[in-house]
């Protein structure tokens, strides 16, 4: 009895911090011990703005769970003036060394240099915004830094192209 207590006053916190569609959300810091910019320096969330964003939230464990998102945002070749991407790494989702996970980070930065890449090391996305843990969280926001699409898990072919049509009114 007490279990499901505790499991349904979590679940109801957790669903009265998540985001919603058509809000901002709360303002976010990442620097220093708390994670940041892979290229180096803090990052913070109001820079979601000015162009379309899609943010994937990655615990480095389900790094692969929307790589068929990715692959078509590559494909559609959106004008990297109006859309851009982020990948915001949950580190401490993941028993692996952060080490191991910023070396790949800093490849992939290198790789693809419009992708911003930042590290949260200690689920500071999780506790403010009410994002999922150890999981693939997916974001879209406009211009204005509003959420207009969220996903928690692998999107489908039909949700990937709704993202994709999303992205495309809002440029």
């Amino acid at each position: 009895m007490i279990k499901k207590t505790v499991l349904m006053v979590s679940l109801m916190v957790s669903s009265v911090m998540a985001l919603s569609v058509g809000e901002v959300p709360k303002a976010v810091t990442l620097s220093n011990d708390e994670g940041g910019l892979v290229s180096g320096g803090s990052w913070d969330s109001s820079t979601i703005k000015d162009k379309v964003y899609v943010i994937f939230y990655v615990d480095p464990d389900e790094k692969d769970t929307n790589e068929a998102l990715a692959d078509a945002l590559k494909k559609t070749a959106f004008d990297k003036s109006k859309y851009g991407t982020m990948a915001i790494i949950n580190l401490a989702a993941t028993w692996k060394p952060n080490m191991i996970i910023s070396a790949i980070l800093k490849r992939k930065q290198k790789k693809f240099p419009s992708a911003i890449y930042v590290k949260d090391k200690h689920k500071k996305l999780v506790k403010e915004w009410g994002l999922a843990d150890d999981s693939s969280d997916i974001l879209v926001f406009d211009k204005d830094g509003k959420l207009l699409y969220s996903k928690v898990g692998k999107l489908d072919k039909n949700e990937i192209n709704k993202v994709i049509s999303l992205i495309k009114s809002h440029l």
